[in-house]
């Protein structure tokens, strides 16, 4: 497969550019007609086609038609006739190229072709991210699309870290952006139904969902960002979390005792092909990728350097990795594209309503973390574990529902590649 040709290195403020694509560059772009409005043809017919004719950039377009159409092509292609995949759809469909590519048995090499982000859905949190990042001004709608076109056009392709999520039944699945599991995947899964207001329908699922609060019984463990290496025999530590400001790059060390290696994988993921939420059951392909060096198996406890949180009662879990979760949400305004870092946020159960709005509303200018709000809690971390207690939930990987159940995770610093600057 013909790599990115390297033209510069170097790292800034906001993101490190590590290399070029090559020019001519050959791009296979994939889009979803039914994300966000449904509107995704007809956007990149008029904004992002002629650019790409100006640039003189030849492209190949697939127009997806069923979910997991992305995964199984790029799972299956022969990548050394394209210098770039690009997505043009919401995070949905870019979750399925990434974890389409980590199930090639060359995954090692298929993983580091650039991926361009075209933002045609609800949410484009990649894309809004991707343009933070660059010290741009905040955009959305067709702005944010010509901008992220400009970007593709452009060629810059910077490194993008992957975390690993196993669950119980030896799922394996690679996440570019979040998992979360309480308000926020509720939000997530709940507002489907609203797809057609485009991305306003995460403001109506929010609203709706504060009407009914929920409180989710679980347990939450995680590694700390400043703690390296692998198991170790040191006390566990049930102290209250404190913020983390070292940042780290997970080691390429891997060692061979991964607790998801060498078990079937199957996929419960709706895809934004999908008109509603619902789990689907890919056929059994081997699990590959980096081991998970810094994970025990699901059944044995955290390793004893781990920090298990004392409170048993949330009103949601996030761990994001990026910057946004939506176009108009800062969730993580001190997260970079290749940190090495899993930005951990909960809220304890005995937030009020308003002041859980409160919060959401601070998030969309990012300072939701500076409010000062005894229930809302922020740590850096390497690895985490969650076992919800109650009986009915939601999990969300990048916004795609997961099976329920206990879930781990261990971010890969640098894994993928992103054309972003």
């Amino acid at each position: 497969m013909l790599q990115p040709e390297v033209k510069a290195t170097g790292t800034d403020e906001k993101s490190a550019v590590c290399a070029e694509v090559r020019s001519p560059c050959r791009i296979l772009l994939l889009l979803n007609p039914h994300s966000g409005k449904g509107q995704a043809h007809s956007l990149f017919t008029a904004h992002v086609q002629r650019m790409l004719q100006e640039a003189s950039i030849p492209y190949t377009l697939i127009i997806t038609e069923r979910q997991n159409h992305a995964r199984e092509l790029v799972r299956e292609a022969d990548l050394s006739q394209w210098d770039a995949l690009a997505i043009m759809s919401g995070d949905g469909l870019l979750f399925e190229v990434v974890n389409g590519l980590m199930e090639r048995e060359d995954w090692e090499e298929a993983i580091k072709t650039p991926l361009g982000v075209l933002p045609g859905g609800s949410g484009n949190a990649v894309a809004a991210s991707i343009h933070n990042y660059c010290g741009l001004q905040p955009m959305s709608g067709e702005d944010l699309l010509v901008s992220c076109g400009f970007m593709l056009c452009k060629g810059l392709v910077s490194r993008l870290d992957l975390t690993s999520i196993c669950t119980a039944s030896n799922q394996r699945l690679f996440s570019f952006l979040s998992l979360a599991w309480g308000f926020v995947a509720d939000v997530d899964s709940e507002s489907e139904k609203y797809r057609h207001v485009g991305a306003a329908r995460f403001t109506v699922g929010t609203l709706v969902r504060l009407m009914s609060l929920r409180v989710y019984q679980g347990k939450l463990s995680y590694l700390p960002a400043e703690q390296s290496g692998s198991y170790s025999s040191l006390e566990q530590s049930t102290e209250s979390p404190t913020d983390v400001s070292q940042q780290i790059t997970s080691s390429s060390d891997y060692s061979d005792s991964s607790p998801c290696t060498n078990h079937p994988l199957h996929n419960f993921c709706n895809s934004n092909n999908a008109p509603k939420p619902k789990r689907t059951n890919l056929s059994q392909v081997s699990v590959l990728g980096p081991p998970d060096s810094l994970l025990v198996p699901l059944d044995q406890p955290v390793p004893a350097h781990w920090t298990v949180v004392s409170e048993q009662d949330f009103v949601l879990v996030l761990a994001v990795y990026q910057s946004h979760i939506s176009e108009d949400l800062i969730a993580a305004p001190a997260s970079r594209l290749e940190d090495g870092v899993i930005h951990l946020i909960y809220v304890k159960a005995g937030i009020s309503r308003a002041a859980l709005l409160r919060l959401f509303l601070a998030m969309e200018k990012g300072t939701h973390l500076s409010t000062n709000c005894p229930y809302v809690v922020y740590v850096k971390a390497q690895a985490l574990r969650l076992e919800p207690y109650s009986p009915k939930g939601t999990i969300t990987v990048d916004g795609e529902l997961v099976e329920y159940g206990p879930v781990q995770a261990q971010i890969h610093g640098s894994l993928a590649r992103l054309i972003a600057g």
